[in-house]
């Protein structure tokens, strides 16, 4: 299975369009889709021409979770050689949806329809979580007897708080856009897939006007807060700052202001 069989990508100015392309098995999430994510990701944070991502689905689901004709070759032989190969496959899937939050580029999710399982997964890794009115979300593991593994027990309850997100974990049941949005794990609704990607794409380009480094600065500095507290926090700050001002954008930024014009910044 190639890239092109799991993934579309498409470029529109500075905004990447990143699709999941195998809609009659529902998007599910094969070990090549882990693969090439992590291997994606890493390219669009390299590509200074890649300012923003966006990443949706083609078919009726945004992504129906694992592919579980796949995972059964993780079942083993229960010795300690296939225990310790479980573990590193486990952690190799862990760090694709960790490639999604640790690329600078801001990343928004586009969701229609269901995103089970991994889906969960990998929306907690993106920053900001768009929807359409018929999403119906799981974080479906407790009720096929595993523990989701691969991101969502650790980055979920720091978007939605830990209150409904422990029913939801615990029970494993479905949850639609209204209390998605009610909870604050997407921040905006549509009506249908045509008005959400309208409202993905028009967001999208006013994140590609800004300057980039400043964009991307406050995504790294938000993540590195959160997971080292607020004074480390605040010293990462204060010296990620302090080597970056001034800069050519902050003086086009002024320039801009004061002729009355669109600025146009180049991250420099």
């Amino acid at each position: 299975m190639s890239r092109e069989d799991v993934f579309k990508i498409e470029k529109e100015g500075y905004i990447a369009w990143l699709t999941f392309n195998r809609p009659k098995e529902r998007n599910t999430m094969t070990f090549e889709f882990f693969d090439e994510l992590q291997k994606i990701m890493g390219e669009f944070d390299e590509d200074p021409e890649v300012r923003v991502i966006v990443i949706k689905a083609e078919g009726k689901s945004f992504t129906a979770g694992l592919d579980l004709v796949e995972a059964q070759e993780l079942m083993g032989d229960g010795s300690a050689a296939w225990r310790e190969s479980l573990r590193r496959r486990i952690s190799l899937l862990q760090k694709s949806m960790t490639a999604v939050e640790k690329c600078l580029k801001p990343v928004i999710a586009a969701v229609h329809g269901h995103c089970i399982g991994g889906g969960i997964d990998l929306t907690s890794a993106c920053d900001i979580r768009y929807a359409s009115s018929d999403a119906i979300f799981s974080i479906r593991e407790t009720r096929i007897g595993i523990i989701a593994d691969i991101g969502t027990l650790q980055r979920m309850p720091h978007i939605t708080g830990h209150g409904l997100f422990r029913e939801l974990a615990l029970t494993g049941r479905d949850f639609g856009g209204e209390e998605a949005l009610n909870m604050g794990f997407i921040t905006k609704l549509f009506d249908d897939q045509e008005s959400l990607y309208a409202g993905v794409k028009k967001l999208a380009e006013e994140l590609a006007k800004l300057p980039p480094l400043a964009v991307q600065g406050v995504k790294e500095v938000i993540n590195y807060s959160r997971d080292n507290g607020v004074y480390a926090g605040l010293d990462y700050i204060s010296q990620k700052n302090a080597a970056a001002v001034p800069n050519e954008d902050m003086m086009e930024a002024v320039t801009a202001m004061w002729e009355k014009r669109e600025p146009i910044f180049k991250g420099n």
